[in-house]
């Protein structure tokens, strides 16, 4: 297949709340700085109405990258529950049936932590064959599922799908699309240019991230693997004109468009 027959699925992925937890389990679900491969890809899959016992087989081969045009704020879901018949919790534990065992001693209540991204927004940029690709932008426009990002509970705001472009490397694709900051975000930037974290799928990156699922099936459970990935700054402009000598950053952080913190997530 020659590298015309490829092309770029580019996302803006913007909501209230989003949580991209990867590999997250029990009581705490934390959500990563990002969007993970297996949120968007999960994404896409309820785009297209697959059932939880699908093959992602042909997804799971696209290349994913991410640009961070407004990293947001980490946002901590302090919760309790409890079995609305007065009865002990459930434990972890089996009997000898496969049967959850009630909690002993009993306990009646319980605690988890939800961890989101508030008024987050990325850009999203998927390189695969190009019927896919193509398929899955028209599925995204129209979904069969509602979508959300990383959790049900959070639907995106606006229009998801940037359209598809031809074939290009991921970072390039990245470097083409106009900054998607929301207009609080771009009232604290006086620069003409910022500069936005991203991360590109490259089996020669010199770090790991472990977010490919191999399955959605509730039945089987899902597994994750790794892949290469590299970290990039991407520069794009704000427009706006040169700022004048005296302009100074008013945004809350104190921070240009410049962020190294945002490695870090937060």
């Amino acid at each position: 297949m020659t590298g015309t027959d490829y092309a770029v699925l580019l996302l803006r992925l913007a909501a209230p709340l989003q949580s991209w937890g990867g590999p997250s389990r029990y009581n705490r679900r934390e959500t990563r700085p990002q969007p993970t491969k297996s949120g968007v890809l999960g994404l896409l899959a309820a785009a297209e109405g697959r059932d939880r016992a699908a093959s992602i087989a042909d997804l799971v081969g696209l290349r994913l990258g991410v640009r961070v045009d407004q990293p947001g704020s980490l946002l901590r879901d302090y919760h309790t529950y409890s079995d609305y018949r007065g009865v002990p919790l459930l434990s972890a534990k089996t009997n000898a049936k496969g049967q959850q065992t009630r909690t002993t001693p009993a306990k009646y209540t319980g605690v988890t932590q939800r961890f989101y991204l508030q008024d987050a927004v990325f850009v999203v940029a998927l390189r695969g064959p190009k019927p896919l690709v193509a398929g899955l932008e028209k599925a995204v426009r129209h979904p069969v599922h509602p979508l959300s990002l990383g959790r049900r509970s959070c639907p995106p705001t606006g229009p998801v799908s940037l359209g598809l472009r031809p074939d290009t490397g991921l970072e390039e694709a990245l470097k083409e699309v106009p900054w998607k900051a929301g207009e609080h975000r771009r009232r604290q930037v006086r620069d003409a240019t910022v500069s936005l974290e991203a991360t590109v799928e490259d089996p020669a990156g010199d770090h790991l991230a472990v977010d490919v699922p191999d399955t959605y099936d509730l039945k089987t459970g899902t597994t994750f693997g790794r892949r290469a990935v590299r970290h990039l700054w991407v520069t794009v402009p704000t427009g706006h004109a040169e700022p004048p000598q005296s302009a100074q950053d008013t945004g809350p952080t104190g921070q240009s468009g410049h962020d190294p913190f945002a490695l870090l997530g937060w």
